[in-house]
């Protein structure tokens, strides 16, 4: 019984000691929302059918890298933007790296979908959408 007391003390002690904080390696990276320049849509989705989107971005220079999709559902619409990831120590070119991003949507609802490509945010830090519908064939 003492054996699984100071057994259980010393399981406590050693998650205790150990740190958490990765500040120190994640302070050198942070997440940047990108704009989409262009999007190619299909014309129509055939309902229950996977069909691809291809979006076009700007990478603003070699610190940025492509991290993920931002893609939100709100309601019928989809709001789209890229998810860079910024290294913030590195000493980069200012080059424009054009870049590409191919997704599949599966046409699970009936109703049309309206994708909010998103293209910054204006003076007022708005956000500024250019909004795609694209109905659905039953």
């Amino acid at each position: 019984m003492v054996k699984k007391i100071l057994a259980s003390i010393f399981v406590v002690i050693t998650l205790l000691s150990c740190s958490l904080n990765d500040d120190d390696v994640n302070s050198n990276l942070s997440l940047k929302t990108l704009p989409i320049k262009e999007a190619l849509v299909p014309v129509s989705f055939d309902f229950g059918q996977p069909h691809e989107i291809t979006i076009f971005f700007d990478l603003p220079d070699e610190c940025h890298s492509f991290y993920s999709l931002f893609y939100q559902h709100d309601g019928t619409s989809r709001i789209v933007a890229v998810n860079s990831l910024v290294n913030n120590t590195a000493s980069c070119t200012l080059a424009i790296i054009e870049k590409q991003f191919t997704f599949t949507v599966e046409a699970t609802q009936q109703e049309d979908y309206t994708f909010k490509f998103w293209k910054g945010t204006d003076s007022n830090g708005d956000d500024i959408f250019e909004e795609v519908i694209v109905p659905v064939n039953l």
